[in-house]
């Protein structure tokens, strides 16, 4: 077993064939993946996951299920949403080879996930906006719709090359900040746009979109996240040095 595929999540939000959990527990047990982690599945545990599962019961009977995607993501590093939107997103995307490459890399140093959406519609923009990389499948353009489980299985596949087969993926070695720390500093960031007035409260997707994707780009160390909400902090405090 890998050290680096230990630590990497596979993500699955709000599935809603349970057949589908347990083809993607199978698929991560061949390529020696083991953590699963369910977010709102509409049923688990469920006897046709069981049997989809073919003998990597065990994946399913470690699985997390969780109430959200932030409980999923929590105590990441790095996290790569699977997503088949090309034009609306702000996220940098890549093919899943290269992702699987870059996982790999930044497992080295701690937990990451690949999140996958559900059977219909896929990852909402919200959801990818989680994550710090989006991937997409070098699909045929006519017909790109991929069973989930499949895509977790060709996705397991290109982890498990990245981790015994391809080369290292040229990746700085630096402590990023954790996900929950970085959602943190959106949230704070957010209400002091909001209370210097740069920021309408009643729309701050847009914005806040944009300075994900800046920030997302910059791969945030946790020093920096420190740095950033302390900034804002001294910003929010009166200056006892300012005349009135």
């Amino acid at each position: 077993m890998s050290p680096a595929l230990e630590r990497v999540r596979i993500v699955m939000s709000h599935t809603t064939h349970p057949g589908n959990i347990g083809a993607a527990a199978r698929a991560m047990k061949t390529m020696g993946l083991e953590r699963l982690w369910l977010v709102n599945p509409r049923r688990f545990p469920d006897p046709q996951a069981e049997a989809m599962a073919s003998g990597a019961t065990d994946v399913l009977a470690r699985a997390r299920v969780c109430a959200s995607l932030d409980e999923a993501l929590t105590g990441t590093r790095f996290a790569v949403a699977l997503t088949a939107r090309r034009r609306d997103l702000s996220h940098p995307v890549m093919d899943v080879r290269e992702a699987a490459r870059m996982l790999i890399a930044e497992a080295e140093q701690g937990d990451v996930a690949l999140v996958f959406g559900t059977e219909m519609w896929g990852l909402p923009k919200e959801g990818v906006m989680r994550a710090q990389r989006g991937a997409q499948f070098p699909a045929n353009p006519a017909y790109s719709s991929l069973n989930v489980a499949a895509a977790v299985q060709v996705c397991a596949y290109e982890l498990r090359m990245a981790a015994f087969g391809a080369p290292a993926y040229d990746n700085e070695r630096f402590e990023a900040a954790a996900y929950e720390d970085v959602e943190a500093f959106y949230a704070h960031l957010e209400r002091s746009l909001v209370a210097s007035g740069f920021l309408d409260p009643a729309h701050p997707k847009r914005l806040m979109e944009r300075l994900r994707r800046l920030f997302a780009r910059a791969r945030l160390e946790k020093e920096e996240v420190n740095i950033l909400r302390g900034i804002l902090a001294a910003w929010e405090q009166p200056n006892p040095r300012k005349k009135s």
